[in-house]
């Protein structure tokens, strides 16, 4: 079974999409993020959450 960490990111209205873009692209790119899901509310504001996978090492002893 594949287990996630969750990360939620909030943009207010005023941020612009290019700036969403490289807030994005960082975290997939140096955090190993990936995109799960994105809301866009009546206001303007954006929530965002990302996804990654936590690997779990195995005991060897």
């Amino acid at each position: 079974m594949t287990e996630y960490e969750f990360r939620v990111l909030t943009f207010p209205r005023d941020t612009s999409r290019a700036d969403v873009r490289q807030a994005l692209t960082d975290h997939a790119e140096y955090g190993h993020w990936e995109l799960a899901r994105t809301r866009v509310y009546m206001g303007g504001a954006r929530r965002v959450w990302l996804r990654r996978r936590i690997i779990r090492v195995a005991r060897t002893a």
